[in-house]
């Protein structure tokens, strides 16, 4: 595909999570958009933010970046907003619907003014826990519902809507990374080994898990499995991220029991320092999309202990990649866990290995990237007829035939 036919996209990307926000989320918005920007695609990305003071527009490269304050009414939030896209409103040619409840409640209302495709790119989250509350299911359905094309990260995504929605085909554009970025430094396989040897026990494997770490992400679930999967002793426990209060209390209630180490969130490039120093990284979800984390540490030739969720069922395999149990069972769990006490170091650097040359070969930036502009391309209409100053011919309701 050539590159000269995406200067005729202008995208409208709302979501809740993009830089300076930490997380996942923030992390493939982030990554999804300056890629599209690479391809020569224009973006105006709004970020609806609860911690911005003031609606604040920057001139990126190919774009605009616009922070927009939700305060105490998003309501309000999302009508300025409007006003401040309403005056260039004829050069959009999609709207994006991407992490969060208002993009998904937004994003239809924005593409019917506009009279662009709506695209709803569904994550993990987006679908799984709204889909069962009272309160978010409707916008799910809606946004959903109205959408020229619905993407998700993982394929059990695509059949539960597809099983709800039988008009909808949804595409599976999985999470990509680019691994000439992603790279360790010569220097961190020694940093981490001097850790090791400084904070593990010998003979103790290092089990890492990364990001916001909480119950209904299988924070507890595989703490307390660990705790009696009676190989206790033979793990030490890395915390890289956010531990939500839930787990910080497990771990005090326990202490002593499960050797760990704790740090927050560090910068992108110190990340691969921390990887570095894992046996196996952990990814124990009881539902998910397809995890940066998992794209991260098998891209560092890691291995996995991974719940078969979401996407990570699309991936990964048994032996191959990591040791892998159904989640949230206890006993696939242990028996993961025994199987990793008992593996040689060869085993797991061998199944690290597998894991990056899969990466490489399937999750890389390039398709990713090409997956949505095909979608955006697909779903591309001529533009819109106008009048001689510029302003959209006027709406004639065919009831009456006056325009009143």
């Amino acid at each position: 595909m050539s590159d000269t036919t995406t200067t005729s996209l202008r995208l409208l990307w709302l979501t809740e999570n993009y830089f300076p926000s930490r997380g996942g989320m923030a992390q493939s918005c982030d990554r999804i958009v300056h890629a599209l920007r690479r391809r020569g695609v224009v973006i105006d990305v709004a970020h609806l933010s609860s911690r911005a003071p003031t609606m604040k527009v920057e001139t990126r490269q190919q774009g605009r970046d616009l922070v927009c304050p939700l305060g105490n009414d998003p309501s309000h939030a999302l009508n300025c907003l409007w006003n401040v896209l309403a005056s260039e409103a004829q050069g959009f040619t999609h709207v994006i619907a991407f992490g969060g409840t208002l993009p998904l409640i937004a994003a239809p209302v924005f593409a019917a003014w506009l009279d662009v495709p709506l695209i709803t790119l569904i994550r993990g989250n987006d679908f799984d826990a709204a889909i069962f509350s009272p309160k978010r299911a409707d916008v799910v359905r809606h946004a959903l519902d109205k959408a020229a094309r619905v993407c998700v990260v993982s394929r059990d995504k695509a059949q539960k809507i597809h099983a709800l929605f039988p008009h909808i085909q949804p595409l599976w554009i999985p999470n990509g990374i680019d691994l000439n970025e992603w790279q360790a430094l010569p220097s961190f396989h020694e940093r981490a080994q001097q850790w090791r040897k400084e904070k593990v026990l010998p003979g103790r494997r290092v089990l890492g898990m990364f990001g916001h770490i909480k119950p209904k992400k299988g924070g507890l679930f595989f703490l307390e499995t660990l705790l009696h999967s009676g190989c206790a002793d033979q793990f030490h426990l890395l915390f890289v991220g956010e531990l939500d209060p839930a787990i910080t209390d497990w771990l005090q209630l326990h202490q002593g029991e499960i050797a760990h180490s704790i740090f927050p969130f560090v910068d992108r490039y110190e990340m691969p320092l921390h990887y570095q120093a894992c046996d196996l990284v952990v990814i124990a979800s009881f539902y998910d999309g397809l995890p940066n984390v998992l794209l991260e540490a098998a891209g560092l030739g890691v291995a996995l202990l991974a719940a078969r969720a979401g996407g990570m069922a699309d991936v990964l395999e048994e032996a191959q990649h990591g040791l892998l149990f159904y989640p949230g069972d206890a006993h696939q769990c242990r028996q993961a866990l025994e199987r990793a006490a008992r593996a040689s170091a060869a085993e797991l650097q061998a199944m690290g290995a597998q894991a990056r040359r899969m990466v490489a070969a399937r999750l890389n930036l390039e398709a990713e990237t090409t997956g949505y502009l095909n979608v955006l391309l697909d779903t591309l209409r001529a533009p819109q007829t106008v009048d001689s100053e510029g302003v959209a011919e006027p709406f004639v309701d065919n009831k009456r035939g006056d325009g009143t």
